[in-house]
């Protein structure tokens, strides 16, 4: 069992990104397919992929040439992850599966994506699921985390006033990125116009 919080809400999560992002959740995904710097041909993981929407983006950007995966420890997450792929006509593969524990050979993949899901995990959880992201990835490949930042001192809305989320700080995650062998090369804010109401998201490029 994944050590942290496990979201079973499909249907309604797609509709709380709707809100939170005020219609433009697409730029938002967009976004972070820039930051990570996907490219034709790559091959990709999103790690709590949820219902596929970071997926899905990652896999326009690939084409056809590239490999796109998506794994979530919610069953009902991969469920319409899967549904919306197959809606869309995009060849993306959805499984359920833990951050503890990746289905992957080593060295799969040349970027691992997450999204809004490392501060789900317990300080346990966290430096086993690091560990995994960075034995699939490739060598010279990159892992761009987007999370919330500023837990301490920072004014944090109501959505996130509860369970870890008023306490984690994505900052803060470099030391356990470090120990499991991955360095940030950037780090920063996520522009606040591609996500209205979280403006204390941040985001750190390691490899």
């Amino acid at each position: 069992m994944t050590e942290g919080l496990v979201l079973h809400w499909a249907r309604a999560y797609d509709a709380l990104v709707w809100v939170l992002t005020k219609g433009k959740e697409r730029r938002f995904r967009e976004h972070i397919v820039d930051l990570a710097g996907i490219a034709p041909g790559e091959s990709v993981l999103d790690v709590g992929c949820g219902t596929g929407s970071l997926a899905l983006a990652a896999k326009r950007r690939t084409g056809p040439a590239g490999d796109v995966r998506g794994v979530d420890a919610s069953a009902e997450m991969v469920a319409r992850a899967a549904a919306k792929a197959a809606k869309a006509g995009v060849d993306a593969g959805f499984r359920r599966a833990e951050i503890e524990a990746l289905p992957f050979p080593d060295a799969s993949f040349d970027v691992v994506l997450s999204t809004l899901m490392l501060h789900h995990l317990t300080d346990g959880g966290l430096p086993d699921g690091i560990g995994e992201i960075r034995r699939v990835l490739k060598p010279g490949g990159r892992f761009l985390a987007v999370d919330i930042g500023g837990g301490k001192g920072h004014r944090h809305g109501p959505l996130l006033r509860a369970r870890r989320h008023a306490s984690f700080d994505l900052d803060e995650v470099e030391p356990v990125l470090d120990a499991g062998g991955l360095h940030v090369v950037e780090r920063g804010p996520i522009e606040r116009g591609h996500v209205l109401g979280l403006s204390n998201l941040r985001f750190v490029l390691a490899r």
